[in-house]
């Protein structure tokens, strides 16, 4: 326990050195020190909030704005003053959604999804925002090709407003072999032919990277063929789903090398749960590692 001790304390040493965004105050815990981290603004960092609930939003944000992070994703309606007041920008909101489950590919949910985002789409707008997730929903041995045209059908009726207000909605991919199974949008080529089949710049592919790693792998040579359908990115080192260092198996600085020469101008967000003590320490890491 000592030296799994004195390993964590070095680690948060380490990664404080950085840069003086934040330093280790006498608790063991990352403080703010100075001006934010010294990144390169190549990738535009964001952050998804549900991996660091544990800490308080009002506190988190201020801790994001230390670090120079501009972005949090997965937030709703109820929080943006709050970013506001900290100057963070919502990179992918939601708030719309019936969850991951019950979504666009069953028709039995079309019209509750349709009413949603017919609110939710002008409010996204109004406050300033663009992107906004939806999701697939289970197959529930639906097949998927008859899921996906379900999917144009429903969507067709709300991407008009989309477009009219100029927010994007955002499919996200995510695996359904460990963590959603029966998911629907678990491969990169469905998403893609759903993207064609509804024509339109107001319709994109959240591609996380963690999900598309468990499903495909090929994860650099499918950003580069597919990347026009991408609108938005998340991290997370597989396996575990924990911090995207040398711990994992995915080349995290490549891949960023590989979205930059794509002329992406989106955000990245980091989605990967911390297995440290201090979460805000592995974030500032997993920031450093995304920076190219």
């Amino acid at each position: 326990m000592k030296r799994r001790r004195f390993v964590h304390r070095s680690l948060l040493a380490s990664t404080a050195a950085l840069s003086p965004a934040l330093s280790l105050g006498k608790d063991g815990h990352l403080q703010a020190a100075g001006p934010g981290l010294k990144l390169k603004n190549n990738i535009r960092h964001s952050v998804c909030y549900w991996c660091y609930d544990s800490i308080e939003l009002d506190r988190f944000l201020a801790a994001l704005a230390a670090m120079g992070v501009k972005a949090i994703d997965l937030v709703g309606p109820d929080d943006w003053p709050l970013l506001k007041k900290h100057g963070i920008h919502a990179s992918m909101c939601w708030g719309a959604e019936l969850g991951l489950t019950d979504g666009w590919n069953d028709p039995r949910f079309h019209e509750q999804l349709i009413a949603n985002y017919t609110e939710m789409i002008p409010r996204v707008a109004a406050a300033g925002y663009t992107n906004l997730i939806c999701f697939s929903g289970n197959r529930r041995g639906m097949e998927d090709l008859i899921g996906l045209q379900h999917c144009v059908e429903g969507l067709s009726q709300v991407l008009p407003l989309a477009e009219k207000h100029g927010v994007v909605l955002q499919m996200e991919l995510l695996n359904s072999k460990v963590d959603h199974k029966d998911y629907m949008c678990d491969h990169t080529l469905w998403g893609v032919e759903l993207c064609r089949r509804l024509a339109t710049p107001n319709f994109k592919l959240l591609f996380d990277i963690y999900h598309m790693q468990i499903m495909e792998g090929d994860i650099i040579r499918t950003i580069e063929e597919y990347h026009d359908y991408i609108g938005h990115y998340h991290t997370g080192g597989n396996p575990g789903r924990h911090e995207i260092d040398e711990s994992q198996e995915l080349n995290y600085p490549a891949i960023m090398k590989a979205i930059l020469a794509t002329g992406f101008t989106g955000h990245v967000a980091q989605e990967f749960i911390p297995s440290w003590e201090d979460k805000l320490a592995a974030l500032q890491q997993g920031i450093s590692i995304c920076d190219v």
